[in-house]
Parts: structure tokens; sequence; C-alpha cells
């Protein structure tokens, strides 16, 4: 009785190893998806979508680093009447001294609302013109997984941060690849359509 409780499985698993060995063998490859914004190397479509959406914040962050300059220079003030109320005790008139700290304080608290409030729309317009991008290039990564014979095609940039690489022949580094198919093929004039 036990013996044919293990047949059963037996069956199963030799029947499953042989179907597993009889499928034709695949490759695998890995993909550093990173590589795709390089400027000079990547994606084009996405790095030009990359370049719009910060075009569209310079004059932002321009600001910002404006506010950063001014708030370090309230700072060396502020640092500057200390040492010289160190040295030198009635030297530092207080309320100038209070009146430089408050401004520092509140330019302080303005540069992290704009910092977040930036943050915040920064990202939304990333989301608008380079998520459609994104989309395409995994559809396309789709396209040459198939069309160039993968089974598999792991994004080595992710794992490789996240420590899941051991080793890696550099044969089976498929990125130049694909970012020269997904170039030709988004430069591609799109097909019109029949009877136009």
């Amino acid at each position: 009785m036990k013996l044919t409780r293990l047949v059963g499985p037996l069956l199963s698993l030799s029947i499953f190893a042989t179907a597993a060995f009889a499928q034709p063998p695949g490759k695998i490859a890995v993909m550093n998806t990173y590589a795709f914004s390089d400027e000079k190397t990547g994606i084009a479509k996405l790095v030009n979508a990359q370049k719009s959406v910060d075009a569209e914040f310079k004059q932002a962050d321009d600001k910002l680093k404006a506010m950063q300059v001014k708030l370090n220079g309230l700072s060396a003030e502020i640092e500057n009447y200390r040492k010289l109320a160190a040295t030198t005790p009635n030297a530092v008139d207080g309320k100038a001294a209070q009146a430089k700290m408050d401004e520092a304080a509140g330019l302080d608290r303005q540069i992290k609302f704009e910092v977040e409030d930036t943050k915040s729309k920064y990202e939304k317009r990333q989301e608008i013109m380079i998520g459609p991008v994104m989309q395409d290039i995994y559809k396309a990564a789709q396209e040459f997984t198939t069309q160039k014979g993968f089974l598999l095609i792991l994004d080595i940039g992710k794992m490789a941060e996240a420590n899941l690489v051991m080793g890696l022949d550099d044969k089976a580094d498929v990125t130049k690849d694909f970012i020269a198919f997904y170039n030709a093929r988004s430069a591609a004039p799109a097909a019109k359509p029949a009877g136009k």
C-alpha cells in the first residue's frame, strides 16, 4: 500500500522532468536599464523626454539655487555675529542678529516647502512625459526578447544594486543591442493606413 502512494508522485515527477527536458534550451540575457538614459549611448526618445522635463523645471531649479545661496550668506553673517559676540560682548546689535536669524529660519522653511512642491510637480511631469516612453520601451523589450529567441531577459542594473549578482559573462549583456534595436524602431516612420 505504501508503494502505490509513492508511485503516483514519482510518475508525475518523471513526466514533468521529461517534459521540462524536452523543451528546447532557451537563452537568458541581461540588460542594464540604467544605460537607457545615457545622453550619448542611451535611448534617444527617453533622453529627449528627460531633457524636456528638465528644461521645464530649469527656472524652478535656478530659483531654489539662488535661495540656497542667500541662505548660505545669511548663515555666514549669523556665524560672524556669534564669533564677534564671543570675543567682544557688546559689539553685536542683538536685534539685528535676531532679525538675521529670523530671516534665515523663514528662508529655510520656504526652501523646504519649495523643494517639496517642485519635487511633486517634477515627478508628476515625469510620469506624463516619461511614463509612456517607458511603457513603449518595455513593450519593445518584449518584442526584442521574442525576436532574438530569449526565454528571459533580466535587469542586471537593478539586480546588481540589490546585490543579487555573483558573476556575469559580458556576452550575456544585450543592453547595447536592445538600445540600437529600440532607437532604430522608434526612428522608423509610422506605417500609413491602407487606402490613404
